[in-house]
């Protein structure tokens, strides 16, 4: 009888169970947080230098480089760095223009430093041996609930109780107005737990799934097949990376102009 190689997905709990014959990998260990210095079974505490606090200051190093180091000299014409540090600069001011218009460009280093973050993040996630700190729900709930507190407090400011306004559909007829006032209030506290999980589902989703057909490159039978998909996924992710760092933004704006402009 021909020879099988078994394939097990497993986590921790499987190995100390004895799962420990045959290709065993764990997909999901790419996302555990861990102390930089010392073991990784030490506590982490929130002063400890994780991995996590690594890639995030690596995110800021690297924004740092892209809008201020290469466009120091303001050449007329550009270097490759400058060109893209003026594309993303025209591309978010269009964005928030367009949205929410002149009035909300008072806001926009706001709004043009979460997209660099984000997507300055997702692309570093991608490098081997990385970690991806937007997988995490705990930094992008941060950033969600940021942003839903920015333009709840503004929407108070600027227009007081007239803020209320953006829960009373007035288009609609008015047996349907409470009715769709409570639809309203529901979908606007939901915000922030779907802005923040959308970024982070869509993370780790890709990278495990890169790290599972990683694991399958050892199978000889298979490993074409494999170092292939990783191929495609990869490429796939450099996509996913962008996406959602455009889609955070402009939902950005979507709720900042609800805040500068909350009757329906």
């Amino acid at each position: 009888m021909a020879d099988e190689t078994q394939v097990v997905v497993a986590t921790g709990a499987d190995v100390a169970h004895g799962a420990e014959s045959g290709l065993v990998f764990h997909p999901m260990d790419q996302f555990l947080v861990k102390p930089i210095f010392g073991q990784a079974g030490d506590p982490v505490f929130w002063y400890t230098p994780t991995n996590v606090t690594l890639w995030l200051g690596l995110s800021v190093l690297a924004i740092f480089a892209l809008m201020v180091l290469t466009t120091s000299r303001r050449s007329v014409i550009p270097s490759r760095g400058q060109s893209v540090a003026e594309l993303s600069y025209g591309f978010i001011y269009k964005m928030v223009e367009d949205i929410t218009g002149k009035e909300g460009l008072k806001y926009f280093p706001y709004i043009m430093t979460l997209f660099m973050f984000i997507v300055s993040a997702n692309f570093l996630g991608l490098l081997p041996t990385a970690f991806t700190t937007t997988s995490h729900i705990a930094v992008t709930a941060v950033l969600g609930f940021a942003v839903f507190f920015a333009v709840t407090i503004l929407g108070f400011v600027l227009n007081g109780f007239g803020f209320l306004g953006l829960f009373w559909v007035s288009s609609a007829p008015l047996a349907l107005r409470p009715i769709l006032a409570v639809i309203e209030l529901i979908s606007y506290f939901v915000r922030p737990v779907s802005h923040s999980i959308r970024l982070a589902g869509n993370m780790m989703a890709g990278h495990a799934v890169i790290k599972v057909f990683a694991a399958f490159a050892a199978v000889t039978a298979v490993a074409p097949v494999s170092v292939a998909a990783i191929a495609a996924i990869y490429g796939l992710e450099v996509l996913v990376c962008f996406i959602q760092a455009y889609v955070f933004t402009i939902l950005t704006c979507v709720y900042l102009k609800d805040a500068l402009h909350p009757a329906h």
